[in-house]
């Protein structure tokens, strides 16, 4: 398993090692210890979800308060999705700019984004099924998003799927309605930098 440090501090790449042969496939997709090694602290999992997405959706970008924020661990098993992992933290180095992993049924990555990150994706095929472990149980007060398509983004959506279709973007009546990064900064609804590395850090 090797793991890649993001341009967003606190988010990271996971390419498993892939044992396969005329049988099929097996691969470790999560290890506890290997991942707390990394990301200094225990990933204490709460909740699992699983999303099904035709190609051209797009889901996201979604946030939770910090604290305790949500820490996410996400998969693609089956199919393919552009993930997107974007640093709305005020005060940070690298606000407003944002990530990409390329995550599939092939090689089988996984990204793991720390509480105060926002993240999101689009599906490059129909059916494709994402898992994520999450570090807290759904809190529907205390999530929020980001419209995906706002242009001070910036975000390069891909415009063919994996079959090389083009895509025809499809986001939930949440999503469409959601601020943009500068009202939601403004209304104050985003997590402050200095707030999350001293959460991180009381994490053990």
């Amino acid at each position: 398993m090797r793991i890649r440090p993001l341009s967003i501090a606190g988010a990271w790449e996971i390419t498993p090692a892939l044992h396969g042969d005329s049988r099929g496939l097996f691969t470790e997709a999560f290890k506890a210890e290997v991942l707390s090694g990394v990301v200094g602290h225990r990933f204490d999992l709460a909740q699992v979800n699983l999303s099904v997405s035709a190609a051209g959706v797009l889901r996201g970008i979604h946030f939770a308060d910090v604290p305790p924020g949500q820490a996410k661990y996400v998969t693609c098993p089956s199919g393919a999705i552009l993930d997107v992992i974007v640093d709305i933290r005020v005060g940070s180095p690298t606000f407003g700019a944002y990530d990409t992993v390329l995550l599939d049924d092939i090689d089988r990555r996984a990204v793991y984004l720390s509480e105060g990150l926002g993240h999101g994706f689009c599906s490059l095929a129909d059916g494709s099924t994402v898992t994520y472990l999450c570090s807290t149980g759904y809190n529907p007060s205390a999530e929020h998003g980001i419209n995906p398509l706002d242009p001070a983004l910036g975000i390069v959506w891909p415009t063919t799927a994996r079959d090389g279709t083009p895509l025809t973007y499809s986001l939930s009546e949440k999503d469409t309605a959601a601020p943009t990064l500068a009202d939601a900064a403004a209304s104050g609804l985003l997590p402050d930098h200095a707030a999350v590395a001293a959460y991180l850090a009381s994490l053990t």
